[in-house]
Parts: C-alpha cells; structure tokens; sequence
C-alpha cells in the first residue's frame, strides 16, 4: 500500500497461480519398504594404488514403513530398518611406489545395525498429475549395532569389537510413480542431514578406547539412493 499527498493507492495482491491439488487424500494408510543388497567378488582385481586383491563383500539392507495422512498431502508415521555388511579380504598390496608397499592378508569384517525412524512427509504433485508427484521427508532416526574386525592369523591374529549409537537428523526428498490407485514405486536421495555417533572399541579384549564423531551433509549424495515400494489403503 503506498501513499501519496494524501491518497491512498492499493496493491493488487501477487498470485503465483499455484494450484493445490489432492495428491493424497486424508485418512490414508501409507505401507512399504525398501531392500538394498549388493555383492562382488575380486581375485587378483586392481584398483589404483591397491594391487591384487582376492576376496567377497556383501551388504543388505530392510526397511518396512508405515504412516498415516492426517491432512491432505500430509503424512506422519515411522519405519524400522536393519543392515548388515561383510568383508572377507584374502590378500592385498598397497602400493605407493617401486619402494614402499603394504601387504594385506587375511582381513575378515562383519556388522549389523538396527535403526528406528520418525518421519513426516509433505507431497507435492506434478501439475494436476494424480500419477506422477513429490514428496519431501523429515526424518529423526535412532541406531545401534556392532562390528567386528578380525586381521592376520595364528600368532598373529588381532581382532577389534565395536558397539556403535547414532542419531541422525535429515531432509529426505523424493519421486514417487503410482502404478494403480493403491500400488506406488518410490525413489528417494538423502540431502540435507546431521548426524552424532559414539562408538566404544575393545581391541583383543584388553585395549578400550571411545571415539564420537560429528558430520552435516548438504549435498545430493548418488550413493544413498534408495528405492521402495509403498502401498496407499
């Protein structure tokens, strides 16, 4: 509202045309989940300055979801999740020149976590598309778990325990495709995040030692794309 000598003149108000459309309607139930599992297997592979290297990994990871649309378009519940991770390394050599190199032999790593998510989703859909559409997550996740790494062997053998807590804090962005009126395939990156994590080592059940670490995220990280399917009742 501006004013001049006495005059008043009114702003017309700035519209931006967006329209809001019901992408999920309230009183929904919202179920799914999520597996990731990858292996490999090296035999004499060579990667940089990491030479012969003989050996199996694997992960895998679960996590059902379930929610409720208490408004439309908007959703609270909360998912669990379990991963577990191992590394079997025969033999390697790092090598940094002609006279410096490290001989690897006989690594063996094994860990399983579990975590605990709270989540509020927001969706978005694309235009008036009731097939295609956003969604943006918050999520408040809590885990625990353990490790164990083993190295060399006979007189030689040295082996470390780990018990491991976190807590993350994170924006979770997304597409999700519906394939029916209650069937939807989603895809999600983490971008924006904090986490806290404390682990507790006992190094060949003599040597104790405590280590916390701290990180924030703000980039789009590919390797944290995960895929689901959820069901909307």
């Amino acid at each position: 509202m501006i004013t001049l000598a006495g005059v008043i003149y009114g702003q017309e108000p700035f519209k931006r045309g967006l329209e809001h459309v019901r992408f999920v309607p309230k009183g929904q139930w919202i179920t799914g989940v999520s597996v990731n599992y990858s292996q490999s297997d090296q035999d004499n592979y060579q990667f940089l300055i990491v030479e012969n290297i003989s050996g199996d990994t694997y992960s895998f990871k679960v996590s059902p979801m379930l929610m409720y649309s208490f408004k439309d378009n908007l959703a609270v519940g909360g998912r669990l999740g379990y991963s577990r991770a191992r590394t079997k390394l025969e033999s390697g050599n790092v090598v940094i020149d002609s006279e410096t190199n490290y001989d690897i032999d006989n690594l063996y790593s094994i860990s399983h976590n579990f975590y605990t998510t709270a989540a509020f989703r927001n969706y978005i859909s694309l235009g008036r598309s009731m097939r295609f559409g956003f969604f943006n997550e918050v999520q408040l996740q809590l885990g625990c778990g353990e490790s164990k790494i083993c190295s060399g062997s006979g007189d030689d053998l040295t082996g470390t325990y780990e018990r491991n807590y976190s807590i993350d804090v994170g924006l979770a962005p997304g597409m999700i495709m519906f394939l029916s009126n209650y069937s939807a395939i989603e895809v999600n990156v983490g971008v924006l995040g904090f986490s806290y994590n404390h682990t507790k080592s006992t190094t060949d059940q003599v040597y104790v030692s405590n280590r916390d670490s701290k990180s924030a995220n703000f980039k789009i990280n590919l390797f944290s794309i995960s895929f689901g399917v959820a069901f909307y009742l």
